[in-house]
């Protein structure tokens, strides 16, 4: 199964805030509090997104040419980690479409974006995850990927996980 990855373009807003609707949806129908703001976003959501695209931050999953899912890939992460001192990616906002649920695809995408960035020479990969949602915080645990902290966020209170690319 071959996976690539394509540029969201600046236009394609409403690609980016339709997957992040439909996973939030996805979510709730299984009882997980997580993501709801996805379903009537605010303003200010609506604009990290598009800063984000603007920026060159997200992207479109591909499973062999066709779109399966997005993901936000970024260097830097003030508001969810402040400052930091070592070079990091972040991901963010890794949605893959409901149909292709369980076989393993988000897997192989954090892979990939690791596989890159230990390529660029990037020490940490990071990302974060809604403290509730124990059993995502589970899965990025068996990723490799470390708790080192918490946020508290508008929304929720957040983990923060690293996992440490280059001995």
């Amino acid at each position: 199964m071959s996976l690539s990855f394509e540029q969201i373009k600046s236009n394609e807003l409403a690609v980016v805030l339709n997957y992040l609707r439909s996973a939030a949806k996805t979510l709730q129908q299984k009882r997980v509090a997580q993501w709801t703001v996805w379903l009537n976003p605010p303003q200010s959501n609506i604009e990290w997104v598009e800063k984000g695209i603007q920026e060159g931050e997200y992207y479109l999953i591909l499973k062999e040419n066709s779109p399966i899912g997005i993901v936000r890939l970024s260097e830097t992460d003030e508001t969810y980690w402040g400052k930091q001192a070592s070079d990091a990616r972040y991901i963010h906002s890794l949605v893959i479409d409901e149909h292709y649920s369980g076989l393993g695809l988000g897997k192989q995408v954090i892979e990939l974006v690791i596989q890159q960035a230990i390529s660029d020479n990037i020490p940490f990969m990071r990302l974060d995850c809604i403290a509730t949602n124990t059993a995502l915080c589970n899965y990025y645990e068996s990723q490799g990927f470390k708790k080192v902290g918490q946020k508290q966020m508008p929304h929720s209170l957040n983990n923060l996980y690293e996992k440490a690319l280059i001995n």
